[in-house]
């Protein structure tokens, strides 16, 4: 079986790589002559019958002539661009970039290319992806919506160039739309000129390696009250130092067996001529739990890319309030991260989201016992995940039998049916079933 999936991907990426070729050099009356070229070679093999073919040789002399004139352009460019460092899935990434004509002679007639990293994953990632989508389940009572390219990296459009005078610099804005979180890499610019019968361009290609990085797509959610409440951090004080109340000083007062050395206070000590030290407030503040749930076989999921996404929207929420938030997730490895009131900002969050890939390879209970070994720290938790299976619900009822505030939220595809809530099922306002395609109007239902 393997075999004939290789020659299936070989034959993905040589039809993608030759519709990729055409559609950037030819422009779209060439397009158009080499598709007229291709019917009359199909249907005027018959010169007897037909009169086909002398439009066949029409068509191949303009070709032929626009190949030709694609050789004569020999121009030389610089390129500079002002990249931003971050940019959102889904939305529009605009910057600017610079020209520079390095030819005694004006150029014009140019059209601006931007040129990115090739997208067409490597087999065992196609191989994945197809046999993730032979065992999708498609219920026949819903019309199933055409998913988007998983690989695609973004849609690069295409920007014309203002006539460039002998050495002259010229700035462009130009707009590339990402569709995927993660980093994304610019290999180099193009600028294409076509030939005087407009059907075939030229290119000169200008390297400029960089990269950008894609944060996840958010979703606005309304202002809400977050499960939980201050809790004591207990042996805290390091964190506290950047996160909590102990560091507000409160008093002085004189030395007792077993206080720190750094809390002296020197100068009154010189003063009164014995130890001083001082007196903090104990370090109490709101700490959540984020978790998100990563376990998927398919590495470019389509519920695995949503759910990123609200864990993402929540992160941007509850870091612009007092509290701190931890995100606990599996990779490769158990993730905890912390962030909120001085360790970190909702930016450093993203990032990390950003490059959150799928676990394959453990079971869902190394998420477990990484958030049961946490949780005595947080004041409640809000769970992200990816279904709603036994060894889901056994997660959610071990976390309830502790007494932690939770807030449940199950991403399911377009026109599943929604899960029972099983032990959520006495709080049906803190389990919602988040349907992809509707998950902006099911968070904005949150109280």
């Amino acid at each position: 079986m393997k075999p004939i999936y290789q020659l299936i991907y070989w034959g993905y990426r040589a039809t993608s790589g030759g519709w990729y070729w055409a559609s950037r050099r030819f422009t779209l009356a060439g397009l158009c002559v080499a598709g007229g070229f291709i019917v009359a070679g199909a249907v005027g093999s018959d010169i007897e019958n037909t009169v086909i073919y002398q439009a066949f040789a029409l068509l191949l002399a303009l070709l032929l002539q626009a190949f030709a004139c694609s050789f004569f352009f020999r121009a030389r460019f610089s390129a500079t661009r002002s990249l931003p460092r971050f940019g959102t899935a889904g939305l529009p990434l605009q910057y600017s970039l610079r020209v520079k004509n390095l030819t005694a002679k004006t150029q014009a007639g140019l059209t601006l290319l931007e040129e990115v990293a090739d997208p067409r994953p490597k087999f065992p990632e196609w191989l994945a992806f197809q046999m993730a989508e032979s065992r999708r389940v498609r219920p026949f009572r819903v019309t199933q919506r055409r998913r988007k390219n998983p690989f695609r990296l973004a849609t690069v459009k295409e920007m014309e160039m203002p006539p460039m005078p002998p050495n002259g610099e010229t700035e462009v804005r130009v707009e590339v739309l990402p569709m995927r979180r993660g980093v994304l890499h610019f290999t180099g610019v193009t600028l294409a000129r076509p030939d005087p019968l407009g059907l075939f361009r030229s290119f000169v290609k200008i390297s400029a390696p960089q990269t950008a990085l894609i944060l996840p797509k958010r979703y606005p959610i309304p202002t809400i009250a977050l499960p939980g409440a201050l809790r004591y951090q207990e042996g805290g004080v390091a964190l506290a130092a950047n996160v909590g109340r102990s560091e507000e000083f409160v008093s002085l007062r004189e030395y007792r067996h077993g206080d720190p050395m750094r809390h002296i206070h020197w100068r009154s000590w010189a003063k009164v001529g014995k130890p001083i030290v001082k007196e903090f407030e104990d370090e109490f503040f709101v700490r959540h739990a984020l978790v998100l749930d990563t376990f998927d076989e398919e590495p470019n999921s389509e519920i695995l890319e949503e759910a990123v996404s609200v864990a993402a929207s929540f992160a941007c929420t509850i870091l612009t309030q007092e509290s701190l938030l931890d995100l606990l997730f599996v990779g490769n490895q158990s993730y905890c991260f912390t962030a909120g009131r001085g360790l970190a900002h909702a930016e450093q969050m993203l990032e990390i989201l950003a490059s959150v890939k799928n676990c394959a390879d453990k079971k869902f209970e190394t998420l477990e016992h990484l958030v049961i070994s946490h949780i005595s720290a947080v004041s409640g938790c809000i769970c992200v995940l990816q279904r709603w299976d036994e060894a889901r619900k056994s997660f959610v009822k071990k976390l309830r039998a502790l007494n932690i505030p939770l807030l449940v939220l199950v991403v399911v595809g377009a026109g599943e049916k929604k899960p029972d809530a099983g032990p959520m099922r006495d709080e049906p306002e803190n389990f919602r079933v988040l349907e992809i395609g509707r998950i902006a109007e099911e968070l904005a239902k949150l109280q």
